[in-house]
């Protein structure tokens, strides 16, 4: 008996010893991807925004303030908004056409309108911008016959506009499409067959039924318009106090060296990144948990 209670307390340790020896080399791994996760959002992410709202306050609030006083950055934050709301409401009804076609029905140019949807990501923001010049511009297709008529596109407001929503006209329609079709077909089917219409049908089941990924695409088609700067750069000509959006006036003073105020407009930008970003994780937990729901 005493020889084997004497093996048996031996090898206890040494199955104890064994699991943690495997429970640390399972956890090694884990704890080295989170290292160099943390590791990269602390590079690319926390860092860069500290940076940006340390040179913002170099000078202290005065200075942070005053910088939003100019006539200029008014100018900028109106003509941001402005853009904002015009292109994210006509991408929002694009996107829920689109959606709608492409997931509830059977036509054809199916696939080339799939295609046509995904464009912007393919597509260099900046070589949208020269394709509006192109056509647009004072040299472009339609460019003596808008010259005759008083009409600017290039260089004012609906060029801004129009690039705008070239680069945002996505999000809703990728956020959309997907749920439309795992939901299928069948709730419209009984609407219909109860004696619904068409509208009605759309209104009262189809879009409910999707309302948080079409919130979802607009908060991204919201952040992708405030920030745009490539195809903006193009078709704006850079007029400051008339087509210079909240990125490009940050641009034109970096270029001033006025760092206090290119540092303070672009904390603003941060920060309406980061609300964006808190909104985003909302509606995502809201569309995950309807979706578990479904599921269950």
């Amino acid at each position: 008996m005493n020889a084997m209670t004497s093996v048996g307390t031996i090898a206890a340790p040494t199955k104890a010893a064994r699991s943690r020896s495997i429970d640390w080399r399972e956890a090694l791994p884990r704890w080295t991807l989170i290292s160099l996760t943390l590791t990269f959002l602390a590079l690319f992410l926390f860092v860069p925004l500290a940076a940006i709202v340390a040179e913002a306050l170099r000078k202290g609030l005065g200075a942070y303030f005053a910088s939003f006083t100019d006539p200029d950055c008014h100018s900028a934050i109106r003509l941001t908004l402005l853009v904002t709301a015009i292109a994210v409401p006509l991408n929002l009804v694009f996107g829920l056409a689109a959606s709608w076609a492409i997931a509830k029905f059977e036509f054809v140019g199916k696939s080339l309108l799939l295609t046509l949807v995904d464009l912007p990501f393919a597509v260099s923001p900046i070589v949208s911008g020269l394709v509006y010049v192109l056509l647009f511009g004072a040299q472009g297709w339609f460019g003596p016959w808008l010259a005759e008529h008083d009409i600017e596109v290039i260089f004012a407001v609906p060029g801004i506009v129009l690039a705008t929503i070239f680069v945002t006209f996505p999000f809703v329609a990728r956020e959309v499409i997907p749920l439309m079709q795992e939901q299928g077909k069948d709730e419209e089917l009984a609407a219909l067959s109860l004696g619904a219409s068409g509208w009605q049908t759309f209104w009262r089941v189809t879009l409910p039924n999707v309302r948080w990924a079409v919130l979802y695409g607009v908060i991204l088609s919201v952040a992708r318009a405030m920030g745009e700067f490539g195809a903006v750069s193009v078709v704006s000509g850079h007029i400051r106090g008339r087509t210079n959006t909240m990125p490009l006036h940050v641009e034109v003073l970096y270029n001033e060296y006025n760092f206090v105020a290119a540092f303070a407009v672009a904390s603003l930008l941060a920060l309406l990144a980061l609300v964006t970003l808190a909104l985003q994780s909302v509606v995502e937990w809201r569309l995950s948990r309807e979706t578990r729901g479904d599921s269950h």
